[in-house]
């Protein structure tokens, strides 16, 4: 009875713990946001996408320039000798364009590229979300293999230690004991390599969240509805993914960037029209030449028409060229399509078969408590021996094991499936957590 109880509290209290101090996926996650230098990153591009559309507007605004000079001349002639002429001369003036196809053109693009740059952002976001779940589940993995790991060594101890005395007053044979001491070795080998799992797998986290993980929280139970999805086919995911997919919006912004390349480069066709004012205060003007200058205020304002006639044919080589880059972009935004589709249909079936999984490890973990029960009550009556115990013992853990680590890919493959659909956030995440500390 007294193995049955170790048994009992090992599974309770050991393989799935939850502190009061641990941290749960929401935490860490809130950790990362502010410590991640990939999502740091991401956040300085999108800031810098953003100014492209003050850039594409200043097309639209007049160019104001404003120049000044002072000179100081010393000039020799025959017949007034040297003679020292100062001029200056302040210039202003300013452009208004009236109409540039390409101004038009680039600003349309910028407004193209922030909306690419949004898309980009949120998928930095949602590929944090996915990193940190990861890398939070494969922490909680590696801590169930050294937890068993640890379990088993203690069972396998005991029933070393039996097995001893069992064969030290005549009641078993020398191989029960030469098996339990067999598994013994076995298993600390084993705890050796989960322990270094499990710092190579916090050393991962440690990477996003730059800190040490310590205490996570891990699930206490497994939550009894799976199905709670927001849709219920998988149809409609794909089509919830071709119209949010955050992947496929960010192609589609490089296809109409490239369509918007092809107009710009024709725009080079077009004529220009702007008006150009210009004001000039200048003195001495002509003294190098007359031996006295002349101080000189001019006023302009008109209209100022270039019209492009012959450049070298390269306006048309570069349409062709911008012609096929815009096929290229429509190949890769038909080719992301695809895979997207692809991406959800797979996400959808590791879902549903993850639900099914979940529940058959479920219902065998009960079978391999019942058995483990049987077989102790069996070889304390003489009917079952210790290795009937270590195997039947071994299959519990691994039933645990297995369970634990079905019900974590279970969770990050509705992170995915959410993310390819384009709808996964913070609440995607919140709920997520939620099934882990309920």
């Amino acid at each position: 009875m007294k193995f049955l109880q170790f048994v009992f509290v090992v599974f309770i209290g050991i393989l799935w713990p939850c502190s009061l101090q641990a941290a749960d996926l929401m935490g860490i996650y809130q950790e990362a946001l502010t410590q991640d230098p990939q999502y740091r990153s991401a956040r300085a591009a999108y800031q810098a996408a953003e100014e492209k559309l003050p850039q594409g507007r200043a097309g639209f605004l007049p160019n104001i320039t404003f120049s000044a000079t002072r000179q100081v001349q010393e000039v020799e002639t025959s017949f007034a000798g040297t003679n020292i002429i100062q001029n200056r001369g302040l210039v202003l003036s300013a452009t208004q364009p009236l109409f540039r196809m390409q101004n038009i053109v680039i600003y349309q693009q910028s407004k193209i590229e922030v909306s690419k740059a949004d898309a980009q952002f949120v998928v930095a976001a949602q590929d944090l979300i996915l990193r940190v779940a990861q890398a939070y589940f494969d922490v909680l993995d590696a801590q169930i293999d050294v937890e068993v790991a640890e379990a088993q060594k203690k069972a396998i101890l005991i029933q070393l230690e039996q097995a001893k005395r069992n064969f030290e007053v005549g009641v078993s044979t020398i191989v029960d004991t030469n098996e339990a001491q067999a598994r013994h070795d076995l298993v600390i080998s084993q705890e050796i390599a989960a322990r270094n799992a499990l710092e190579i797998k916090k050393r991962t986290l440690q990477g996003i969240i730059d800190r040490f993980p310590e205490n996570l929280v891990s699930a206490k139970e497994i939550a009894a509805d799976l199905t709670n999805m927001r849709y219920s086919s998988m149809d409609e995911w794909v089509r919830v993914a071709e119209e949010k997919n955050f992947a496929l919006k960010i192609q589609q912004a490089a296809y109409e960037i490239a369509h918007q390349d092809v107009k710009k480069v024709w725009a080079q066709h077009y004529p220009t029209v702007d008006l150009v004012a210009q004001y000039s205060d200048q003195t001495g003007v002509g003294g190098a030449i007359t031996g006295r200058g002349i101080d000189l205020t001019s006023k302009s304002i008109g209209l100022q028409l270039n019209f492009p006639i012959f450049q070298g044919f390269s306006v048309q080589s570069q349409v062709r060229e911008a012609l096929a880059l815009q096929n290229r972009a429509l190949h890769d935004l038909e080719n992301t399509r695809r895979n997207i589709t692809l991406q959800i249909r797979q996400q959808y079936l590791n879902v549903t078969n993850g639900i099914a999984q979940v529940k058959a490890l479920k219902q065998a973990l009960i079978s391999s408590q019942s058995q483990l029960d049987s077989t102790i009550l069996g070889q304390q009556v003489g009917v079952r021996t210790e290795v009937d115990v270590l195997n039947v013992q071994q299959q519990l853990y691994s039933a645990r094991r297995d369970l634990a680590k079905a019900y974590h890919s279970y969770l990050m493959s509705r992170l995915r499936l959410s993310a390819e659909a384009g709808e996964l956030d913070e609440d995607t995440l919140t709920q997520i957590n939620a099934m882990l500390i309920k």
